[in-house]
């Protein structure tokens, strides 16, 4: 059996990380936070305004891939939950080439209002407000050629557990 990752993907203050946490949690499974596997100076560089660049992404996303592949597969289940942005088709690819495992993907995506004021209010996270409209910019979004993702469409504030249970029954049936 091919180990599976998961990752809950969007931009920031989409609540990729709280998501990914309370799935793995419901459904026993490993967690990852993408963000930790950032180097400091990608970190520096996105808490002073830099985004990153594809050149800059690329290592972080290959280390993405390797993490999540290894303890999906030394889980339970042969299954992890991973919250990482995987902005562009480009970045989702080079995560689903990994021989290791595969990778599924659930978009949370909302608006570009709701996110700021989400982001306004988010006190000790690198990523601040001002880079909203970059990462906005740098997104592509999925496109139905990308059978292996779901959409979920969270208006305004919905409620964290809905969210979690739409994303939870929507992974199961993707995963069957």
């Amino acid at each position: 059996m091919v180990a599976t990752c998961v990752v809950v993907m969007g931009v920031s203050g989409a609540g990729k990380s709280t998501v990914a946490a309370e799935l793995a949690t419901e459904l026993g499974a490993p967690y990852i936070d993408a963000d930790d596997l950032h180097t400091e100076a990608a970190i520096e560089k996105m808490a002073s305004g830099i985004p990153l660049t594809d050149q800059d992404r690329h290592p972080w996303l290959a280390k993405v891939a390797q993490v999540a592949s290894t303890r999906a597969r030394e889980s339970d289940r042969e299954e992890c939950i991973v919250a990482c942005s995987a902005l562009r088709k480009i970045y989702r690819d080079t995560l689903r080439e990994s021989l290791d495992a595969r990778f599924v993907f659930l978009y949370l995506r909302l608006t570009p209002q709701v996110l700021a004021d989400r982001l306004s209010r988010r006190e000790s996270h690198f990523m601040h407000k001002n880079m909203l409209q970059s990462q906005l910019a740098t997104l592509e979004e999925p496109t139905k050629d990308e059978k292996d993702v779901l959409v979920i469409d969270i208006p305004g504030e919905m409620a964290r557990e809905q969210v979690i249970q739409t994303s939870k029954a929507q992974l199961i049936t993707l995963l069957r």
